[in-house]
């Protein structure tokens, strides 16, 4: 089947079955090998994409239900995407770096929605987006510092 997706801000045809997953049209129709697959039930957030500016497994979302923008890690864009990569490097977030496009990604979505989150707030944003180098606390810190940058207008 053919679908139509609007992908990083341009249209983008691909030809695939209606239930496979956005990850595999993302990294393999394409080409978009940033966003990453963990575990393949939604469960690990290395996947994670945005849909109309939210947070979105990709993993597990058959792309015939795909409806409006999606963006990926290489194009996120804005002052909470450069605030948190700057933060993420601050803070030497990544230490094997395979879950920290959906790390970014669930991130930059939090404080878009939230720019001045607790430490609730971010457990709960951040909430199954599993890193196995356990850097939890170091992505915390650097979200705050994140978004103490955006509220300084930096």
């Amino acid at each position: 089947m053919i679908f139509t997706l609007k992908v990083n801000g341009l249209d983008r045809q691909v030809d695939v079955d209606e239930d496979t997953p956005l990850l595999w049209v993302l990294r393999d129709d394409l080409e978009l090998t940033g966003t990453k697959f963990g575990c393949g039930v939604a469960m690990c957030g290395a996947c994670t994409v945005h849909v109309n500016d939210q947070p979105m497994r990709s993993c597990a979302l058959p792309v015939s239900a795909v409806q409006g923008d999606i963006t990926t890690i290489e194009a996120v864009a804005g002052p909470e995407a450069k605030a948190v990569q700057a933060a993420w490097v601050a803070h030497d977030v990544p230490q094997c770096g395979y879950c920290q496009s959906g790390q970014i990604m669930t991130a930059v979505a939090l404080l878009r929605e939230q720019p001045k989150p607790s430490d609730r707030d971010i457990d709960l944003a951040m909430n199954g987006n599993i890193c196995r180098c356990a850097t939890y606390l170091r992505i915390r810190s650097a979200i705050h510092d994140a978004a103490k940058s955006l509220e300084k207008g930096a």
